[in-house]
């Protein structure tokens, strides 16, 4: 059994996770990035693995796969243990921040709209934005956490790509 001093701590800790996933929302919105916040990020280059990573935390296929560079706008992701929630509670779903209160009901919605969201603002042509995607992921089996999928590091340019 774990001493009291830790049982309080994570009690804290899971009461300040969802309050940080908000002020990544609001300074989203208002486009204000000067406050860094916590976050996990994948780095690395071109087709090297950081969305399966991303994919295997989560436990679900939900990322664009393809060749060639198929992350082109950063993906900031939300994990939210439904388990925890009220309304909703122990069932998986997703959001999108640009998308409203629509929620996602399956992984194969969540590609889809963020393949949709990543052609509306860099196109067919293989450009790449810094305007994140801002997606949330409820599931009983996840743990409360943020991590962030960026395009790959790329030597040669291609298509729309600056």
């Amino acid at each position: 059994d774990r001493p009291a001093a830790w049982r309080e701590m994570t009690s804290a800790m899971d009461k300040l996770i969802p309050v940080i996933n908000k002020l990544h929302d609001v300074f989203n919105t208002v486009g204000y990035s000067q406050i860094d916040l916590p976050t996990i990020a994948v780095v690395g280059s071109q087709s090297s693995g950081k969305s399966s990573v991303l994919e295997a935390v989560v436990g679900r296929d939900f990322l664009p796969r393809g060749a060639g560079i198929v992350t082109r706008r950063p993906l900031v992701l939300q994990l939210v243990n439904s388990n925890n929630l009220v309304e909703g509670k122990g069932k998986e779903w997703g959001e999108f921040l640009h998308a409203g209160a629509t929620k996602f009901m399956t992984y194969a919605d969540i590609k889809a709209e963020i393949e949709a969201e990543t052609e509306r603002e860099t196109g067919t042509n293989k450009g790449i934005s810094n305007k994140p995607i801002n997606l949330r992921i409820f599931s009983p089996t996840v743990v409360d956490l943020t991590l962030v999928d960026l395009p790959g590091l790329t030597k040669v340019a291609v298509g729309d790509q600056e």
